[in-house]
């Protein structure tokens, strides 16, 4: 019965760690589209204006 109890614990403890693996590479993934959304608007005023970066 002990050996069952133990591998229940480490199956649990194993789908938290990936849950929350899961969750923060959703928001990094939110994160960086943001940025990307940001660099891209950029870039469009950078050409429409026609300014040269040094």
């Amino acid at each position: 019965m002990n050996i069952l109890l133990i591998i229940v614990i480490v199956i649990a403890v194993v789908l938290a760690i990936t849950g929350g693996f899961v969750q923060s590479l959703n928001f990094l993934l939110w994160v960086g589209l943001v940025l990307l959304a940001i660099a891209i608007i950029a870039f469009l005023i950078r050409t429409i204006t026609g300014r040269k970066s040094v």
